[in-house]
């Protein structure tokens, strides 16, 4: 399963973990950077900077408990 964990920088430099969420389309044409990140502001609000947020893309094994 494909995840993308969310952080962003505060004020002071600090990389500051957001959360976590699965890949749920089926269209993998419509996976953009920018649709990612979109997502990441919805959760966290409006009130960030773009620049501030940022993920990585990680396989999470749904086989292992």
């Amino acid at each position: 399963m494909l995840v993308y964990e969310f952080y962003r920088r505060d004020e002071t430099g600090r990389d500051v973990f957001i959360g976590i969420l699965k890949e749920r389309r089926k269209a993998p044409e419509r996976i953009t950077e920018e649709s990612i990140l979109n997502w990441g502001r919805k959760i966290i609000g409006h009130n960030t900077e773009v620049g501030d947020v940022y993920f990585y893309i990680s396989e999470v094994d749904e086989t292992k408990e």
